[in-house]
């Protein structure tokens, strides 16, 4: 496949959402159910890190298909393996039955995921999935219920995942009687906005102390603990990127006290940090790792890679149909083929630190810009109101990714006011130069005319 010819990018022919793209968001909102909507973007192609609209728009992406397309939109050798598959077959019921594809990825993963112990992965289809089974695996394994997670932290809709979830009220409200019992949150290291008002580093990581010195002497009781769940880098909540002592201090917790450390990678993991998993960066061994979104490369795929000694001691515990789809199976070994072969974990080190970079002189000059945060191609701006309120500049966040898609550039908000910087690990640096030129040409504009 020699993949499609796109168009000069950015190339807005007409302003967005044009007339063709209006008829088809009418549509969506008419007989799709409301979920959640960024942008009135109508896709019509897409390939590498370009995105052509209905009407003949093009944009560069920086937002991977919400972190789905760590390896860009249809990469050639991801096309090839699906086409393949698809000549063989397009799914077995992986929980009932045996395939090669499956066995194959499994073990890859389970020989990527840090530590010397065996590995053993349950396949699902997205990350809440994922989340879901690792909750199961935990109380089974240990025979406790009780599940501590922080602030901020974001693992998906469904009962359990939603359960864990703490970054925004409206994913819970209304759900509340009905949520899974033995639950607890605390803060995260969330230094910028730091909610004991103290200032690393001589704040000694008051915030992992505080876990043991206060919360588990008034209210959650660590020996009824199954699993500390935690996203190493938070996604969702903001891309907050804690201290490399705070995760470190989290899981001797665990060691402590006999229970599991759950790493969610959903979103920082397959490459995105500059590491496979973003845990790489903290020098710590999970019991249960947590994948999905770009590990299918663009198919839904989710995986939860699990301490062998954590398996069910019986079929039937945990059981799904579509886990074991093939044709994401062999999209997931084409895209660990990709990310190995083409290097792509030396080049989000080197590009990540270099857009970082930019991003920091961007914060020099606009004083909208409280913080920039990242680590690897996973990165962010936080906007506010002034820096020494620290505000949150929500409606100045909206405005700047508006202009940018109306100028060709996709964002994503995340966080109270913050946008994430995620294009593909391969993104050709012509376009992230030209992207990050966009991104700035917004925010100067925002700058001087704030909309908070």
């Amino acid at each position: 496949d020699k993949g499609i010819t796109m168009p000069k990018v950015p190339n807005i022919k007409v302003e967005p959402p044009g007339p063709e793209a209006k008829k088809w968001v009418a549509m969506d909102d008419e007989y799709i159910v409301k979920a959640t909507k960024t942008a009135p973007l109508v896709f019509k192609k897409a390939e590498g890190s370009v995105i052509e609209d209905v009407d003949g728009n093009t944009y560069i992406d920086f937002y991977a298909g919400v972190g789905v397309l760590n390896v860009g939109a249809r990469h050639p050798k991801i096309v090839a393996a699906i086409k393949d598959q698809l000549d063989q077959y397009t799914h077995v019921a992986g929980t009932d039955f045996y395939c090669r594809l499956q066995s194959k990825l499994a073990k890859r993963l389970a020989d990527s995921a840090p530590g010397k112990n065996k590995k053993m992965v349950f396949f699902s289809n997205t990350g809440a999935e994922s989340v879901e089974a690792a909750i199961k695996i935990a109380k089974r394994g240990t025979g406790k219920q009780v599940i501590m997670d922080f602030l901020g932290a974001f693992h998906g809709r469904t009962v359990g995942a939603m359960t864990l979830t703490a970054s925004k009220w409206v994913q819970r409200e209304g759900y509340t009687a009905t949520l899974m019992p033995g639950v607890f949150h605390v803060p995260y290291a969330y230094c910028y906005r730091c909610i004991y008002k103290l200032e690393y580093p001589s704040c000694g990581m008051w915030c992992a102390k505080v876990i043991e010195d206060v919360y588990f002497e008034n209210q959650i009781p660590p020996n009824d603990l199954a699993a500390i769940c935690m996203e190493v880098v938070q996604g969702e909540g903001g891309y907050v990127v804690p201290p490399k002592e705070f995760v470190k201090m989290i899981y001797d917790l665990t060691r402590k006290y006999k229970c599991l450390f759950i790493d969610d990678e959903v979103q920082s993991g397959m490459g995105r940090t500059g590491k496979l998993w973003a845990v790489e960066h903290f020098d710590v061994v999970p019991d249960i790792i947590c994948s999905a979104k770009s590990l299918g490369g663009g198919l839904p795929l989710g995986a939860t890679i699990v301490n062998a000694k954590l398996n069910f001691d019986r079929y039937g515990r945990h059981s799904n149909t579509f886990g074991g789809v093939s044709l994401a199976h062999a999209a997931a070994l084409a895209v660990l083929d990709v990310i190995e072969n083409e290097r792509l974990l030396d080049r989000a080190t080197k590009v990540g630190k270099e857009t970082k970079k930019r991003l920091q002189e961007m914060q020099e000059r606009y004083d909208i810009i409280g913080d920039t945060r990242g680590v690897g191609m996973m990165n962010a701006h936080e906007f506010v109101q002034d820096r020494k309120s620290k505000a949150h500049a929500a409606k100045s966040r909206d405005k700047i990714a508006d202009m940018a898609f109306k100028k060709g550039l996709m964002l994503l908000p995340c966080g109270k006011s913050v946008i994430r910087y995620i294009p593909s690990l391969n993104i050709p640096q012509d376009q992230l130069d030209v992207g990050l030129g966009i991104l700035e040409d917004c925010i100067k504009y925002v700058n001087k005319n704030r909309a908070d």
